[in-house]
């Protein structure tokens, strides 16, 4: 992302302001309050049962019935023997369901693990191990990756909860969870059935892909839930009378807790889609009077690559809040359409610190107009050596204005307080890695975010990219080793290399694999290509191949991205066979100008 060009039309103290009213919001909840999400739901279904809270296809949901759905949840789970500080996994779609599962199980103090719907085979095995899952609750449309562990059903109780009125025989050893609902009472479970519960305890276990390895299971307490929805209420100055719009999946944290809890903090509604829809998004806007919408970049960049209407601007939607939205692509879609104010941002769903875009200006992610009211910082890195630059004295360095660095955020323990507490991952090992010590001061302690940003002279700070093997691509993380792990058993492969290249105009990353094959073997590309849809979700496939004599490996025996990634798709830099997805004919074709030309891609850019 580009920096504006343009002054700044805010002064420090304006920004400081709008971001004190954040803060004191953000500082709402403590870790040693007994109210939880569990509270904040039976609260909001007493004051105002009969508000929608929920709007999904033909359906309307106030707080009042989803507070009810959720409670047969709660009876059913506490029969099946779930309690206070156990842990339960939760498969499935963006729907109704989903919000019953989560909330009738925060009732009883059982935290949950949000897996990603596309997870399978050895992702998801990991998934459910590393969170030391009791039971899963998966919604009918994702028996297919349930399918994909064998011997799930008999290390584990799966509960499944099927999507509409269409009910097929579920595979053996899989429960159908709607009839045990069906006798179950709808009245609040026993409020003591979550006593000594603190919001300090873990609500969610929510993934992240990190920079290397298969997804981490990071926590997300009820206090960080609840005070990520009242700080972004503020923000957004948002109020019962707005209506969200989710569509982006509610395993993530930017859905799942950002939106969610910010219109719930109000008491909002929310339009709940499945998935994004380009060419549905402006009608369902107008059709229920959508006024604020959570973002990623591409989605809007899906959006201005529609044909003008004249009625583009004519429509309630006026506040937009998200990340990865570029410069060029924010100016057009704000003007287009109407939108009255933009919040990007920068975070991370494990992160202990985040900035905020309070002042619209284009192309930023956030300012800190004074650093010492912040635990944000800039810090020199060399992506060269992948180190960080010290000075004499063996201290990092903070950045200079125009200068590229990685953001850190000074890891508080305050007392009765989560400002700028790191809550980490299910396993120590990964949570250390993610701590500098000893940066500035002796026994100083940094979360590492591994994301390399730049400041200019007004201390507005511009997203540049993420360090390591994990890429964005269509919106999702992508991890290079769940990627290669997924495609190792692709006959005749020798090694893989799988790596991120840039695709002009294009936000994120591209998967590119580079393979060596065993001696005699052809590449197959059609196999290929049948081989990536079976194991990986769409997103994750990559979208360039690389047929190279020898794997490119370090001193240290690890394999080398970094001369991949500069040769990335360039006929001209690199002298392997190279070669192009092509989804329509389902193979991978060799790659030409004229394949790329047709296929909508531009030629790589060189460094």
């Amino acid at each position: 992302m580009s920096e504006s060009q343009s002054a700044p039309c805010v002064s420090r103290e304006e920004t400081q302001r709008k971001l004190d009213r954040q803060a004191a919001a953000a500082g709402t909840h403590t870790p040693s309050q007994p109210y939880t999400l569990a509270d904040r739901f039976e609260e909001r279904a007493e004051k105002q049962p009969d508000k929608t809270f929920l709007v999904y296809q033909n359906q309307s949901i106030t707080y009042g019935e989803l507070n009810r759905h959720a409670n047969r949840i709660a009876h059913t789970a506490q029969v099946a023997g779930l309690k206070k500080g156990d842990v339960a996994a939760l498969m499935m779609d963006n729907r109704p369901e989903f919000f019953y599962t989560y909330v009738g199980l925060s009732k009883l103090g059982v935290t949950v693990a949000l897996l990603n719907t596309h997870a399978r085979e050895q992702a998801l095995a990991h998934a459910l191990a590393t969170t030391n899952s009791r039971c899963l609750y998966v919604g009918s449309e994702c028996l297919e990756q349930i399918a994909t562990l064998p011997n799930l059903t008999r290390e584990l109780p799966v509960y499944a909860i099927p999507d509409g009125t269409e009910q097929s025989a579920l595979p053996s050893g899989i429960t159908d969870l709607v009839a045990q609902l069906d006798g179950a009472s709808d009245d609040n479970p026993p409020a003591d059935l979550r006593q000594g519960l603190t919001a300090a305890d873990d609500l969610f276990y929510v993934f992240t892909s990190g920079t290397t390895g298969l997804p981490k299971a990071a926590h997300m307490s009820h206090m960080r839930w609840l005070n990520t929805g009242e700080a972004n209420a503020a923000v957004l100055d948002a109020s019962a009378d707005d209506v969200f719009y989710c569509f982006l999946p509610l395993y993530h944290g930017a859905a799942g807790m950002s939106l969610v809890s910010a219109a719930l903090a109000v008491g909002a509604t929310i339009l709940v889609r499945r998935r994004f829809s380009t060419s549905q998004f402006w009608r369902e806007v107008r059709e229920h009077g959508v006024t604020i919408c959570q973002y990623i970049g591409e989605i809007c960049r899906y959006l201005t690559t529609q044909p003008p209407q004249p009625d583009d601007a004519d429509n309630p939607l006026k506040k937009i809040i998200g990340a990865g939205l570029t410069a060029s692509v924010w100016t057009e879609f704000q003007s287009r359409f109407g939108i009255e104010q933009v919040f990007e941002g920068w975070g991370a769903t494990e992160a202990n610190c985040g900035i905020m875009n309070v002042d619209n200006k284009v192309g930023s992610c956030g300012r800190i107009p004074n650093k010492q009211l912040s635990n944000v910082r800039l810090i020199r890195y060399d992506t060269d050596s992948d180190t960080h630059p010290k000075d004499d004295n063996g201290r990092f360095i903070e950045c200079e204005p125009g200068e590229m660095g990685e953001v850190i955020g000074m890891i508080l323990d305050l007392p009765n307080s989560g400002a700028g507490h790191f809550e980490g991952y299910t396993d120590p090992d990964a949570t250390e890695k993610k701590i500098l010590r000893n940066v500035f001061t002796e026994g100083d302690a940094w979360f590492r975010s591994g994301d390399l940003l730049r400041r200019d002279e007004d201390d507005y700070y511009y997203f540049v990219d993420r360090i390591g093997d994990t890429f964005r691509w269509k919106s999702e993380n992508v991890s290079t080793l769940e990627v290669a792990n997924a495609l190792s058993g692709f006959p005749g492969l020798e090694t893989i290399n799988i790596y991120g290249v840039a695709v002009p105009d294009q936000e994120g990353r591209a998967g590119m694999a580079a393979l060596v094959l065993s001696e005699g073997v052809e590449f197959d590309s059609a196999a290929f290509y049948r081989f990536c849809s079976e194991h990986l979700p769409r997103y994750a496939i990559p979208l360039f191949v690389r047929i190279s004599q020898q794997a490119e490996i370090t001193t240290t025996f690890k394999l080398r991205k970094v001369d991949l990634q500069k040769h990335g798709y360039s006929p001209e830099l690199c002298s392997d066979p190279l070669f192009v997805n092509d989804e329509q004919q389902q193979c991978y074709l060799p790659l030409t100008n004229d394949t790329l030309e047709r296929l909508n891609i531009k030629p790589f850019a060189k460094d």
